[in-house]
């Protein structure tokens, strides 16, 4: 365990590394954000005078309207369509420098806008499920919270590879699940330490940038609006760099676990010895 726990750890840093040889892969995990913030006000804005603008604005209440269902799913679906889209474009450009190339933003969208099938089936099974645990959280407050919870664990867990499964092998959502498993079944130990690194990483990052928040608010109260604003800034600007740097490590890691289980193949831009080691049968 203590192994799995160091190599996992170890694989989170390399992802860093690799992150700065290709720091426009920063770019994607920006685009989506801004197109998700897109998506919500194209659906709110023209729905903002009528009775569906609470479906969008506040999904913890379960709908009770089939209009309102079926407004609510529509908008899980091209949310998600959004996010893996550039999380695909993302994930190529990861694979593409992984195996020594040198891969820039058209790769990536290239490689997004030709497996678009793919996407769009993923994006499909995906609101379905995100759909029906959104819905049994709101139909209970504890119990139906605590099922979603666990539901939704077990979900991102089994689907932890779906992405470089579309990416590389083109499979169908159904297969990409599939796939995923069995990838994960042979490194999930790896897998999951490492995904518990970058996590840790984005912690310990934070603690300070919460901290000048904190102190920011401090000075405002005591009159220094100014540097205290000022504070506050650098802080949200902090945590919003920390969140896409988190994000495109973990497509980074991602896509080395999966060329190394499902290609036995080491990626050149990390080190080969943590790789092997990491993934020496047990």
């Amino acid at each position: 365990m203590f192994t799995r726990i160091s190599n996992g750890w170890a694989l989170s840093k390399q992802s860093f590394h690799v992150l700065m040889l290709d720091k426009e892969l920063l770019l994607f995990p920006i685009m989506s954000g801004i197109s998700c913030l897109l998506v919500l006000a194209s659906f709110a804005l023209p729905l903002w005078n009528s009775k569906y603008v609470d479906v969008i604005m506040n999904d913890q209440q379960a709908p009770q309207d089939p209009v309102a269902y079926l407004i609510l799913f529509a908008f899980y679906f091209v949310n998600y369509f959004v996010m893996i889209f550039f999380n695909s474009a993302l994930m190529s450009c990861a694979i593409i420098r992984l195996k020594g190339g040198n891969p820039g933003i058209g790769d990536g969208f290239n490689s997004a806008l030709n497996r678009l099938p793919q996407i769009a089936g993923w994006a499909l099974v995906s609101a379905t499920v995100g759909f029906i645990i959104k819905m049994i959280e709101s139909r209970s407050e504890r119990l139906g919270q605590f099922v979603a919870g666990l539901l939704g664990m077990a979900w991102s867990i089994t689907t932890y590879f779906v992405i470089p499964v579309l990416v590389v092998e083109r499979k169908n959502p159904f297969e990409s699940i599939k796939r995923s498993v069995g990838i994960l079944r042979e490194t999930w130990g790896e897998s999951l330490v490492a995904n518990f690194g970058i996590g840790m990483i984005m912690f310990l990052v934070m603690i300070p940038l919460i901290a000048m928040i904190v102190g920011g608010g401090f000075l405002i109260s005591s009159g220094s609006v100014a540097l205290g604003g000022a504070l506050i800034g650098v802080a949200i600007f902090g945590i919003l760099l920390a969140s896409l740097v988190s994000s495109a490590c973990h497509s980074i890691v991602i896509a080395a676990i999966y060329l190394y289980a499902a290609e036995e193949e080491v990626p050149e831009v990390f080190d080969h010895d943590l790789i092997a080691h990491a993934f020496a049968q047990k």
